[in-house]
């Protein structure tokens, strides 16, 4: 007689048949790995970018309640949202910082492919369809701020229409497409391009990008969500001002993400060049380097003119961002002449970052190859010790009962703080929420990993071996 040792209640057999009836669906050929310990998240930043757009998602739902694409409504209406509805603020915040999290994540994710060599374990389309996501990904956040039509977004709207003008041939088309014959609409149509059309291109782009086998570390997840919430609560974003034809703008700059572009505009260079072509060439050679690409091996210190190449590339787009940000505080010169480039300053900067660049990735990669015959040395002298910290089972279950505690806790403040008027501590304690159940799930999981070890049992000294008698000589003792 054969007894069964796992038991199944109702529910675990309703989730089991869910399963089942989605077995051969999309989302059960996605083959979802979940860690029984902690990874590095630099791995699994693509599953990372994906779980901030679900949380674009649902926020941006909650947001379309009460929005109204409307040309002289929009900002009255994310006002309304902002300073009225239950819980706008909150949803606002979180949208706004989860599309500025998204657009970081895809960058990091990028670049972690491009230096760790990854895009030649899998195919040059999957590459692709991964830098044609990042920017459909900077073109939806770009669509997202406009709709607010606050004078930054103006300001925005201006340039991209200006940039979209240039295009020869097919320019004026694209603009009266996207912004409409007299700009009377084009917020309803930037609308439509933020909650559907880019979504669905989006999509549509994640389900050939995605590899078939997908890590998803529950901690890191809500650590990620928890870092959006505190940064929304330490960093509320501004309602901007309200854009009025009739009154002059401030000055102003685009987000972080278009400032480099800024940069290159306000050297009052072509237009067409500086704010379309540079930037097209610059996406074109990223999506070219799994075929540019021939070294044999992966590492970046093998791979000494690619990791150059992208050491220059990420040094200049950070220059060219701080450039864009930067404004000359002397309020007595002219407009324009604040807001005015040197372009041959500015182009000589950008020549001269390109040696800059190469000698110091050179000179890192000399550096990281001499680390290691260093390091391999070392360990052929012999081993080393090392003390890691192990709790034991006692002082895991303590610092559980301790989490969940505090956990609690921040349920109650973060309750009485958002009854109490205190938006932004409410989301600042909703955020450090997810972290402490973060560190409590990955807690747990330690703790699971280690009461599964079989105990080593102690092994027994070796018997020292016994002094010589005085009166025994060596000679006497047998061979």
């Amino acid at each position: 007689m054969v007894v069964s040792l796992k038991r199944r209640n109702g529910l675990v057999d309703f989730f089991y048949w869910i399963w089942d009836g989605l077995e051969r669906t999309v989302f059960i050929g996605t083959k979802f790995s979940f860690p029984a310990r902690f990874v590095s998240p630099f791995g699994f930043l693509g599953m990372l970018t994906f779980v901030i757009f679900i949380i674009l998602g649902i926020s941006g739902a909650l947001l379309m309640f009460y929005y109204q694409p409307i040309l002289d409504r929009a900002w009255d209406s994310v006002q309304k949202i902002n300073d009225t509805v239950p819980y706008g603020f909150m949803i606002r915040n979180i949208h706004y910082h989860a599309s500025n999290a998204m657009v970081l994540l895809a960058v990091l994710h990028m670049y972690y492919q491009y230096f760790s060599g990854r895009y030649k374990i899998r195919n040059e389309i999957i590459w692709v369809t991964g830098v044609v996501l990042g920017t459909v990904t900077i073109l939806e956040a770009f669509t997202g701020y406009d709709i607010i039509f606050s004078e930054r977004a103006e300001l925005a709207i201006s340039i991209a229409a200006s940039l979209t003008n240039s295009m020869p041939v097919v320019g004026p088309t694209i603009r009266d497409a996207m912004f409409g014959s007299g700009f009377a609409d084009f917020i309803l149509r930037f609308y439509t391009m933020h909650v559907f059309l880019l979504p669905i291109v989006m999509l549509g782009l994640m389900a050939v990008h995605m590899p078939r086998f997908l890590v998803f570390d529950v901690p890191m997840v809500m650590a990620i969500s928890g870092a959006i919430f505190i940064t929304g609560g330490v960093f509320p974003v501004d309602l901007g001002s309200k854009f009025e034809p009739t009154v002059p703008p401030g000055i102003t700059v685009p987000e972080w993400y278009l400032t480099g572009i800024y940069a290159f505009l306000r050297t009052q260079y072509d237009k067409f060049v500086t704010g379309v072509l540079w930037p097209g060439i610059f996406i074109v050679a990223i999506a070219m380097t799994p075929f540019i690409d021939r070294y044999k091996k992966f590492s970046w210190k093998d791979r000494p003119l690619v990791t150059a190449f992208g050491i220059t590339g990420i040094t200049q787009v950070m220059v060219t961002t701080y450039w864009g940000f930067y404004i000359t505080p002397d309020i007595t010169k002219p407009l324009v002449a604040r807001l005015v480039i040197d372009p041959i300053f500015f182009y000589s900067i950008m020549l001269l970052l390109v040696p800059i660049g190469f000698g110091f990735s050179y000179m890192m990669i000399l550096l990281a190859k001499e680390s290691e015959r260093k390091a391999k040395l070392a360990a052929s002298k012999g081993p080393h010790k090392s003390s890691p910290i192990n709790l034991s089972g006692k002082w895991i279950n303590w610092l559980i009962i301790g989490l969940l505690a505090f956990q609690v806790y921040l349920n109650i403040a973060a309750y009485n703080a958002a009854l109490s008027g205190m938006k932004n501590f409410a989301l600042f304690l909703t955020g450090l929420i997810l972290m402490v159940f973060a560190g409590l799930f990955h807690l747990y999981r330690h703790g699971l990993n280690e009461a599964k070890k079989i105990p080593v049992p102690p092994q027994a000294e070796p018997e020292s071996p016994k002094p010589l008698d005085s009166k025994e000589s060596p000679a006497s003792l047998p061979s």
